[in-house]
């Protein structure tokens, strides 16, 4: 297998800045940090190509009228723009259950946050390394 040919260069990696991804947290989730625990993201550890990578997230939640999860985040601190998904639920939904693909601009963490409808805030987060990054205009590297 050869990656050298499609491998994004480490130096245009190293050109995408880590964003503080707090702020942008703290509006979906409040001033109270989320809690670790509750949600659960699965993400590959190695995505061979950025512009769709395979995310599952699960959230522990009877999804009852009394006790639900209202909203799931995502985010990526190495993407232009780092909130990449928001999904607004309701107990009718069934189960906190949510597939999808997503663009990763290079190796990075990714963030999940859930809002459940007492206003708790729950995360989870995996680091995933891409060898062929998505995002970017390569034109600027």
């Amino acid at each position: 297998m050869e990656l050298a040919g499609t491998a994004l260069p480490l130096r245009a990696q190293q050109l995408m800045p880590t964003q503080d991804l707090r702020p942008l947290i703290r509006g979906v989730a409040g001033e109270t940090p989320p809690r670790p625990g509750r949600v659960h993201i699965g993400l590959p550890q190695l995505a061979e190509n950025g512009n769709s990578v395979p995310l599952e997230l699960n959230v522990d939640s009877p999804m009852t009228e009394a006790e639900h999860v209202r909203s799931l985040h995502v985010f990526a601190e190495r993407n232009p723009r780092p909130l990449i998904a928001s999904v607004h639920l309701g107990p009718h939904a069934g189960r906190a259950r949510i597939t999808t693909r997503i663009r990763l601009a290079g190796s990075q963490r990714v963030v999940a946050i859930a809002v459940l409808s007492d206003g708790s805030a729950w995360s989870d987060e995996a680091e995933v390394i891409v060898t062929s990054a998505a995002c970017l205009d390569e034109m600027s590297l």
